[in-house]
């Protein structure tokens, strides 16, 4: 596929776990297949007279060697027009910055595939977009208001309070039902956001592991399991949390049947939903991640099929 031009807009590549990161690992099967690669960071993209430009740098090297992983070339102003695909790939926050981006990408459309969709990216916030099946999830409030955030105590005990727009566990706490500090924390959550946050219903079974599921185009095609530290409450691997090998069960299958069609029809091709024992938890849009652990303990290589349904894709629009 030597003739296809690829973007991508990520934070910078010089910094990734090149044996983690799954930007880097869709980059370097791009890469294999002859792809012309261009990368650039949310801030190099602007609105110029309508046109979407982005000051990008061309990959001339990636291989999976620490210290060597990559090698750009000198920085040019890219008309993001003569791209045949773009991924949006930028971690959180999702905040107006990255609501911005994608606004900006939207004007790109039809004439390039972008994933995912950027309208539904701002559409489809990870913590908010769960609240489309209810009856999969656990009891979950978003609100500014304490009065609401207590009566939600009263009523289901043992909380997770978390940003509403946060990620990789950062900002995540847990409070029991008697927690003195209670009024402290919902307070500094008032202080530090000024969005609503989250107030979900503790679930016991996340000390087994919050398992991350990964869909392409609507189907299920790996999981991994990410037990938390001992100690910690959130299991994300970015605080310690420990990845290991796990089985689909009915009810996860359950799940990914319900929102796969819901996700195809808004071009959410590549997403990450994380399941707590028998609920969904959050449906991750923006830089799903885990298929590095997932091809490690022996599921599929996740970032080949993503580049076979793509070029699908763009030879059958």
């Amino acid at each position: 596929m030597a003739d296809r031009r690829l973007a991508i807009q990520m934070d910078p590549i010089e910094n990734v776990a090149i044996h983690a990161d799954t930007t880097f690992d869709l980059a370097l099967e791009a890469f294999s297949r002859g792809y012309e690669i261009w990368i650039y960071e949310p801030v190099r993209l602007s609105l110029e007279s309508g046109r979407p430009i982005a000051v990008a740098r061309r990959i001339e090297k990636i291989q999976r060697i620490a210290g060597d992983h990559v090698a750009l070339g000198p920085r040019q102003r890219l008309n993001l027009h003569g791209m045949d695909v773009i991924l949006i790939r930028q971690d959180p926050p999702f905040d107006m910055a990255y609501i911005t981006t994608v606004q900006i990408l939207e004007r790109l459309q039809p004439g390039v595939l972008i994933l995912n969709d950027p309208r539904s990216i701002r559409d489809a916030p990870e913590k908010l977009s769960v609240a489309n099946f209810s009856d999969l999830t656990p009891p979950t409030l978003i609100t500014r208001d304490v009065e609401a955030v207590v009566r939600f105590r009263e009523e289901h005990g043992d909380l997770i309070l978390k940003p509403l727009y946060g990620n990789g566990g950062a900002g995540v706490v847990k409070i029991a039902r008697e927690d003195g500090n209670f009024a402290s924390l919902v307070e500094m959550f008032l202080q530090f956001y000024r969005e609503p946050f989250v107030a979900q219903k503790f679930l016991p079974a996340v000390s087994a592991g919050d398992k991350r599921i990964i869909l392409l185009d609507g189907e299920a095609v790996g999981a991994i399991n990410r037990v938390p530290a001992k100690g910690e409450t959130r299991s994300n691997m970015h605080v310690g949390g420990r990845a290991e090998a796990v089985e689909m069960t009915a009810r996860d299958q359950e799940i990914c049947d319900r929102i796969g069609p819901w996700l195809c029809e808004r071009g959410l091709a590549l997403v990450g939903i994380d399941v707590i024992g028998d609920w969904l938890t959050e449906i991750n849009v923006t830089s799903p991640t885990g298929v590095q652990e997932i091809r490690r303990f022996g599921g599929v290589d996740i970032s080949a099929l993503f580049w076979d349904w793509v070029e699908g894709r763009l030879e059958n629009p």
